[in-house]
């Protein structure tokens, strides 16, 4: 009974072929994590052995970038539409 219940899910494998193993979606929460981790560590890369500081700013730059994609994707999922 059981197992009719999640094969009518009317997914067509051709289309999406995650949906036979019974995944077919994102995981928001899971990219947002990811992200956040991501700018973490280009930011724990500023601390090195370089000489320079425009890798600094680079470094400073893109995981700004990074939590700005983050915060407004957040933003638009809570809008009602």
């Amino acid at each position: 009974m059981a197992g009719t219940e999640l094969q009518s899910t009317h997914v067509d494998t051709a289309e999406v072929p995650s949906a036979e193993w019974g995944w077919s979606g994102e995981a928001p929460k899971l990219f947002r994590t990811m992200g956040v981790i991501a700018a973490i560590f280009l930011l724990f890369m500023i601390i090195g052995n370089h000489q320079g500081r425009v890798e600094d700013w680079y470094l400073i730059g893109f995981a700004a970038l990074l939590v700005l994609i983050i915060v407004v994707d957040a933003v638009k999922r809570r809008r009602p539409r």
